[in-house]
């Protein structure tokens, strides 16, 4: 196996943390009240983002979160997802420099996007998301967080 030498440059593309797992909740209360018993964990930030058609809620996992998501309606994007596939595994977000830097890099790739624009999201975020085909089958969430 071939490793190659980690760089120490900030590139914009470089993921620089798992942001969040996402989780698909029919019941944001009874899902809270879950992770509070089972894990003895508080949400640090709760919020309805109309924009995505979600009320989310954000639970401190060491430098990440879980991110537990109710659809405002069935058809939302999350809404659709729960009908398809029931509650569980959303996306996985990864915290990146510059969103247009690493949506342009991407895109240069040939990735398959579904944002070609970054978003707003929760928590005062820019966000893009990369098609599930476009590898390993999983959603993406590209995340710039509010401070840069």
């Amino acid at each position: 196996m071939t490793v190659s030498p980690a760089t120490n440059s900030l590139s914009p593309v470089k993921l620089l943390n798992l942001d969040h797992v996402a989780i698909a909740v029919h019941d944001l209360d009874a899902a809270l009240a879950g992770y509070r018993s089972r894990y003895n964990v508080e949400p640090l930030y709760r919020e309805t983002v109309e924009n995505q058609g979600v009320e989310e809620a954000m639970i401190p996992i060491g430098g990440s979160f879980i991110q537990l998501l109710q659809p405002l309606g069935p058809e939302t994007p999350v809404g659709k997802f729960l009908s398809n596939n029931g509650e569980g595994l959303h996306h996985v977000a990864y915290a990146v420099v510059s969103i247009e830097k690493a949506l342009e890099h991407l895109e240069a790739e040939g990735a398959r996007l579904i944002d070609s624009e970054p978003r707003s999201g929760g928590r005062g975020t820019r966000i893009a998301f990369v098609h599930p085909g476009d590898l390993g089958g999983t959603l993406i969430e590209l995340v710039e967080l509010a401070d840069g």
